[in-house]
């Protein structure tokens, strides 16, 4: 056992110093900019609805998130584009939240496209991973793929966001646990109920009877990543298919 555990630390060890190393080839771009308008006006659906008062509070969580958190790229230019759109992402679900932070990240580390498991982007391999939460060694940083983050902000009525459903997940581990029960954001009143609920609609998805991605199905922090996609994605939608979903989630996120 010794051994085993001597090998797994010498492992963890190589990988580390590999990743960091790797990484650390790309310069970090400042963030000393302003936020500029018009990226979000032309990219961000969720800002262009906003009124006068409410797109100057997301301007002010979008620079409070740029000056908090490091953004690196490791095979690609950051270019102002993805730093906007990462810092959206962050304050979207967070936007009627004044107080929120995101304690526990500090870092996003942008590829130019999917990676496996061992944080690679190109040859050969199974790269499935638009995006990630870090655990254990890498906790309090975030994986994201540039190609994926500029698709789902792109496409505003598909119901998918990769980088809103990995802020999503930082929301759910605030209390301590992934597990599709944010308890910073339900009243104990409303745990049970949303348990059910996400139970119930996880067999309808099991079933084909659902127009949620099937991705929810996987477990219960990721259905509750999956639906806040659609919910900011596409609202009325999600209210008109699933109105009492998007109602607990409304509660969730205080949306009126």
């Amino acid at each position: 056992m010794a051994n085993v555990a001597f090998v797994m630390l010498v492992l963890i060890i190589f990988y580390g110093f590999y990743f960091f190393t790797k990484r650390n080839k790309v310069n970090d771009i400042e963030t000393d900019e302003s936020v500029n308008i018009d990226i979000l006006e032309v990219n961000v659906a969720f800002y262009q609805k906003l009124d006068a008062a409410g797109k100057k509070d997301f301007e002010d969580d979008v620079n409070y998130f740029l000056s908090h958190t490091r953004i690196t790229g490791v095979d690609t230019e950051v270019e102002q584009l993805d730093r906007l759109l990462i810092a959206s992402a962050a304050s979207i679900p967070i936007f009627h939240f004044k107080k929120w932070r995101y304690h526990n990240l500090s870092e996003v580390l942008l590829y130019s496209d999917a990676i496996n498991h061992k944080f690679e982007s190109k040859g050969n391999g199974d790269r499935n991973i638009l995006g990630m939460v870090g655990e254990g060694v890498y906790n309090n940083m975030m994986f994201l793929s540039k190609s994926s983050l500029r698709q789902g902000f792109s496409n505003s009525s598909d119901k998918h966001n990769t980088a809103i459903h990995e802020f999503v997940h930082l929301i759910d581990k605030a209390d301590g646990d992934t597990d599709g029960i944010p308890d910073l954001l339900l009243d104990k009143k409303y745990i049970m109920p949303w348990i059910n609920m996400m139970h119930e609609n996880m067999q309808q998805i099991a079933k084909g009877r659902s127009d949620i991605d099937n991705y929810a199905f996987t477990n219960k922090a990721e259905f509750f990543a999956v639906v806040s996609e659609y919910f900011f994605e596409r609202p009325e939608l999600l209210e008109e298919k699933h109105p009492a979903l998007y109602n607990m989630l409304a509660e969730m996120f205080e949306v009126e």
